[in-house]
C-alpha cells in the first residue's frame, strides 16, 4: 500500500471506533482501532491484515525484531474472534511440525492422524526465513488450495485461514531467502519499521503503566467484528465492479515491471491478479462498490514488491524495489 492512502485519517479512525458497528464494513473498519489497544502506530498493517483476510490472501511481515510483528497478529486474531495458532520457525523443524503427522496407537494397532498447527484460522509463522526451504515448501499446499495432504490422504483446512508469517530483514544472521514460488503466494509483503518518537514514547509509557503483551483483554481489547463479518465483506468485495480501464491500468503496471531495467523478474499474471483483488477490497473497505486508479496505487507497493527482483547492478547503485515501483507508477499512464 502506498505511503498515503495506506493509513486512516485521525478522523476516519474515530469514527471507526466511536460507536457500535451497524453492517460488516464499520465492524471491520474498527478493527485496525481496535487493536491500536494493544499496538502502537501500525494501523497501516492492521489494514493490510484485514484487506488479505477480505481477499482469502496470505501476508509476508517485515521488520527487525521488536517491532510488535506477533502481537499484532495475536491482537488481529482477538479483535476478530479467530483462532490463531503459533510455530517458530527453526533450522531443525520438519515439515509434519506444521502439517501434522500419523501417530501410531499400540492400543489399537493403528495410525491416526494429528492435525498440526496449520489448522486455525491465523497461522502466525514466526521467522519464517529462518528454517531451512524444505519445510518452507511445507507450507505451499495450505497457502494455495487450503489443504493438506498427509499419506495420500488430503485434509482441508478451516475457513478462514491465512498465514501470517513473520521475516527478519535478509541480511540478518541466519536466515534463508524464500523461493519465489512462495513468495509469490503471499498476497502482500507489508514492512512494519521502527516506530517514530511520539510512538515509541507511547509504548514505554504503557509498559511503564502495565501493560502486559501476553494480557489483551486487560488492555482493554475485545471483539469488534467475527467470520461473519468477514464472510460478508468477502461477499460484497467480490461484487465491487472494476472498469475495463481500471484492469488495463493494472496491467500496463505489471508489464512496465517486466521491462525495467532495474528488475530482472517483474510481475506476474497472478501478481495483476492480486493487485486487482487488493484494490477491490481497498475500494470496498473505505465505501465504495467500484475501483479507482487511485484504488491501485494504494496497493500496488504492498502487493508488488515481494514479487520483483533488482538487478544486482541496481542493488550496487542503492537502488530499492519501493523506488523503481514509484518509478513505474509515476510513469504509467492513468486512465481517466
Amino acid at each position: 500500500m502506498s505511503e498515503q492512502p495506506e493509513r486512516p485519517s485521525t478522523d476516519a479512525a474515530a469514527s471507526w471506533g466511536s460507536a457500535p458497528p451497524t453492517d460488516p464494513r464499520e465492524a471491520l473498519q474498527r478493527v485496525p482501532v481496535e487493536v491500536g489497544k494493544a499496538v502502537v502506530g501500525q494501523q497501516a498493517v492492521v489494514t493490510g491484515l484485514v484487506i488479505a483476510l477480505l481477499c482469502r490472501g496470505h501476508v509476508l511481515l517485515e521488520g527487525v525484531p521488536g517491532v510488535a510483528k506477533t502481537l499484532t497478529v495475536r491482537a488481529l486474531s482477538a479483535a476478530l474472534r479467530l483462532d490463531t495458532s503459533r510455530v517458530q520457525f527453526t533450522p531443525d523443524l520438519m515439515p509434519g511440525d506444521v502439517t501434522g503427522s500419523l501417530v501410531y496407537d499400540s492400543r489399537t494397532g493403528e495410525f491416526s492422524f494429528r492435525e498440526g498447527p496449520v489448522f486455525t484460522n491465523i497461522l502466525l509463522a514466526d521467522e519464517i526465513n529462518r528454517t531451512p526451504p524444505k519445510t518452507q515448501a511445507s507450507l505451499l499446499e495450505a497457502m494455495e488450495e487450503r489443504q493438506v495432504s498427509v499419506d495420500g490422504k488430503a485434509r482441508l483446512l478451516p475457513d478462514p485461514f491465512i498465514v501470517a508469517a513473520t521475516q527478519n530483514p535478509v541480511e540478518y544472521e541466519g536466515t534463508y531467502s524464500l523461493p519465489e514460488a512462495q513468495l509469490d503466494r503471499f498476497l502482500l509483503k507489508l514492512t512494519m519499521p521502527l516506530p517514530e518518537r511520539d510512538a515509541e514514547v507511547e509504548v514505554l509509557h504503557r509498559h511503564a503503566h502495565g501493560f502486559d503483551p501476553r494480557d489483551l483483554a486487560a488492555a482493554g481489547l475485545q471483539q469488534v467484528a467475527g467470520p461473519e463479518d468477514l464472510k460478508a465483506g468477502q461477499e460484497a468485495v467480490a461484487r465491487v465492479q472494476v472498469g475495463r480501464e481500471v484492469l488495463a491500468y493494472v496491467v500496463d503496471i505489471a508489464r512496465a515491471t517486466r521491462t525495467s531495467p532495474s528488475l530482472s523478474l517483474g510481475v506476474s499474471p497472478r501478481g495483476s491478479t492480486a493487485l486487482m483483488s487488493t484494490a477491490r477490497a481497498w475500494a470496498w473497505l473505505t465505501g465504495r462498490d467500484y475501483v479507482t486508479p487511485d484504488d491501485v496505487k494504494a496497493m500496488a507497493r504492498a502487493t508488488l514488491r515481494h514479487r520483483v527482483q533488482l538487478r544486482p547492478e541496481a542493488e550496487l547503485e542503492g537502488v530499492s524495489v519501493e523506488s523503481v515501483l514509484d518509478s513505474v507508477l509515476a510513469s504509467t499512464p492513468v486512465p481517466r
